[in-house]
């Protein structure tokens, strides 16, 4: 099994730079919502995920979905610490002839979905603990979605699909960071209580601090270690932008690129230097 190191250089605030290394390398857009999966997908790679042989493409690999795959430069972080990655696919990031995009592509190992279109990611998932559960594998899917994205009405077909066959090798993780591309979830759309919803709908469902590290990995083991056959559901609250203050709950921020000035104050929040 592969884990991410605990070294101290592995931490979110590398993470985060390396974020705002690519998005100001790419001139691109989406740093608020990748800022708020950061801690959840650390925690994931660092204790929950499995890589036989740190290969992402390995037959008994556990799963991972970014259904929000607008998120991506989060998770690209994670995978320049494992070695899928190098500096020059950092620094060329949305270049010509690069091959990291924008959103989420099953092109790239480590990559398990191409999920620009959001909302169908997270059936792809279920269809992935389904096979492993055929094949009677011990394999775990977990799919990150956004409250935004779960709008969509193939998230809700895809969970009772979940929960009629009982994929207690499923977990989805909801971040509940309060926006979408186009404002306020609760006036977009109210969704009310997700973990609510997610229970109605014959999940195991909790809520957590989504920056939270030690209450991520714990709540985690804990729907594991659940004996019921449900799958599973964990409300991330969190906060989109978080570890810059002028990016946090702003969502300007998910369609803004940094310029010299601010990417050198977003370095400076986030505890570094360039």
């Amino acid at each position: 099994m592969t884990r991410l190191p605990s070294s101290p250089s592995f931490n979110s605030a590398s993470l985060r730079r390396t974020v705002l290394d690519m998005a100001y390398a790419g001139s691109t857009v989406h740093i608020g919502c990748a800022f708020s999966i950061v801690e959840l997908l650390a925690v994931l790679y660092r204790h929950h995920l499995r890589y036989p042989d740190n290969d992402p493409n390995a037959a008994g690999r556990d799963y991972l979905v970014l259904s929000k795959g607008h998120g991506v430069m989060a998770q690209y972080a994670c995978m320049r610490e494992l070695g899928w990655l190098d500096v020059s696919a950092i620094s060329g990031y949305f270049s010509d002839g690069s091959d990291l995009k924008g959103l989420s592509d099953s092109r790239v190992p480590g990559l398990e979905v191409t999920s620009g279109s959001l909302g169908h990611g997270f059936s792809v998932g279920v269809g992935m603990a389904l096979g492993a559960r055929l094949r009677k594998t011990d394999q775990k899917t977990y799919v990150v979605v956004g409250d935004g994205e779960i709008n969509e009405g193939p998230i809700w077909e895809g969970a009772l699909f979940a929960a009629h066959h009982k994929l207690n090798n499923f977990m989805t993780i909801i971040d509940e960071n309060g926006f979408q591309a186009m404002g306020r979830t609760d006036e977009v759309l109210n969704l009310g209580s997700i973990e609510a919803k997610f229970a109605s709908f014959g999940f195991e469902a909790m809520s957590v601090d989504g920056h939270d590290e030690a209450a991520i990995h714990a709540a985690i083991r804990r729907l594991w270690e659940s004996p019921s056959p449900a799958p599973k559901a964990l409300v991330a609250r969190t906060v989109k932008g978080k570890g810059v203050p002028f990016m946090e709950h702003n969502n300007v921020w998910h369609y803004t690129r940094l310029n010299a000035d601010t990417y050198a104050r977003a370095i400076e929040a986030v505890g570094g230097s360039r």
